[in-house]
């Protein structure tokens, strides 16, 4: 992506622009944002999918006596009728199911994967909605079909109302308010409060249109999260690492284990306070955290790992097809990711679905490539060492990629 070049999907200015002024800092309305877009799922096909155990969903309903909000998978025959108003089926992570919903994600790569995180379908019937709110992360919000009004501002009070099922705004203020239209978008950075109601729209056809609505979000961990999470994967480096030691040594007497380091107190005092925790205690743990730290690359493959860790509702399917090696190396086939697989990159390492590769030189090149495109070309295998080609065999079988054979040679 030429991130200089101006977009229609960003009203005129370049992914550049975009970010240096108004990425995290302040709203943009985005007029036929996509013109002529039609949903990539239907109302059927939504709501199919929002049938299935291992898609996340939920069922939003306002009601005279308040809010009510219901977990998914929904049966066709358990969700409202279509001529009951206000009511919101939201369906969670839809690029991973659907590769038109993921091709419409790719666009927004102009912002790194390890921020991007998914697109959330939400139909609703006129005066549908989830209530006043506000996003800890970045959001766009896509019109895909039908119309629904926005009420925006920037929120002081962030007062949540009481015996709701949901984070409703207590006392939202308005400052701004827009009707969106299939094709139009509009973006709002972090903490920006807005509440978007369904419409009775027609659609070009003079049918009533079904107001669906494309949630694009992104990633924003908190700092203790973290914290919490790289601290536990640094922890398990270190016990490989002594593992490593203790078969190393083996190998050597046949029988040595490395032992790890334990806390010893050989100059404590006895004491009449035995529940107060030891000074020395304290300190110790203090240095194991600094000594797991002290690793550029162990704490590199942690945060890398964290971040193309695969969602607790992916999975992948078995593979039909082998693995073909010789294609590979011939320039006789490509490869693709899987829409579900999650790719990313540093200076030293490669890593896929939460687990991290030491790469450099040609090989490593190629695996940024497949990162950033997502595929790789005939051409571009040609050029694959053989460790390089046996590590995308690897992903082929685990359903990571897929491999594309081709009738020729022209890549």
């Amino acid at each position: 992506m030429d991130v200089n070049q101006s977009l229609a999907l960003l009203a005129g200015l370049s992914p550049a622009q975009f970010m240096r002024r108004h990425w995290q800092k302040k709203p943009l309305l985005i007029r036929q944002a996509l013109p002529g877009l039609q949903p990539v799922l239907s109302r059927a096909a939504l709501f199919k999918l929002a049938a299935r155990e291992h898609v996340e969903s939920r069922l939003i309903v306002q009601q005279p006596k308040g809010w009510r909000m219901k977990p998914g998978p929904f049966a066709a025959r358990s969700l409202p009728p279509l001529s009951q108003k206000a009511w919101t089926l939201l369906v969670q992570g839809v690029d991973l199911h659907d590769a038109n919903a993921h091709a419409l994600l790719q666009q927004f790569r102009f912002v790194p994967d390890a921020r991007l995180d998914d697109l959330m379908i939400s139909f609703a019937t006129p005066g549908g909605g989830v209530g006043p709110h506000f996003d800890s992360y970045d959001v766009f919000l896509l019109q895909a079909s039908g119309k629904r009004r926005w009420k925006i501002g920037r929120q002081k009070d962030l007062t949540l109302q009481e015996d709701v099922p949901l984070k409703i705004l207590q006392n939202f203020v308005p400052e701004e308010e827009f009707v969106l239209e299939a094709g139009d978008m509009l973006y709002l950075p972090p903490r920006y409060a807005h509440d978007g109601i369904a419409e009775a729209a027609l659609g070009p056809d003079g049918k009533p249109a079904d107001c669906m609505t494309y949630s694009i979000g992104f990633r924003s961990p908190a700092q203790a999260e973290l914290a919490a999470e790289m601290l536990h994967r640094l922890a398990e480096f270190s016990e490989d690492d002594r593992d490593d030691a203790a078969e190393s040594a083996a190998g050597e007497s046949g029988s040595r284990r490395a032992p790890p380091r334990l806390y010893r107190d050989a100059g404590q005092a006895a004491t009449t306070t035995p529940a107060a925790l030891p000074q020395a205690l304290t300190a110790f743990a203090g240095q194991a955290v600094l000594e797991a730290l002290k690793n550029p690359l162990a704490v590199a493959c942690a945060l890398g790992e964290y971040m193309t860790d695969p969602k607790p509702s992916v999975w992948f399917d078995e593979v039909d097809l082998e693995w073909d090696a010789d294609a590979a190396r011939q320039g006789r086939a490509g490869v693709q990711l899987d829409t579900r697989t999650r790719m990313m990159y540093d200076s030293d390492h490669v890593f896929i679905n939460g687990e991290s590769y030491r790469a450099k030189g040609a090989d490593a090149a190629l695996m940024h490539r497949l990162a950033d495109q997502r595929s790789l070309t005939p051409r571009d295998l040609r050029k694959a060492g053989a460790s390089a080609v046996a590590l995308l065999g690897d992903w082929h079988d685990a359903g990571w990629l897929r491999q594309m054979l081709v009738a020729d040679e022209a890549g």
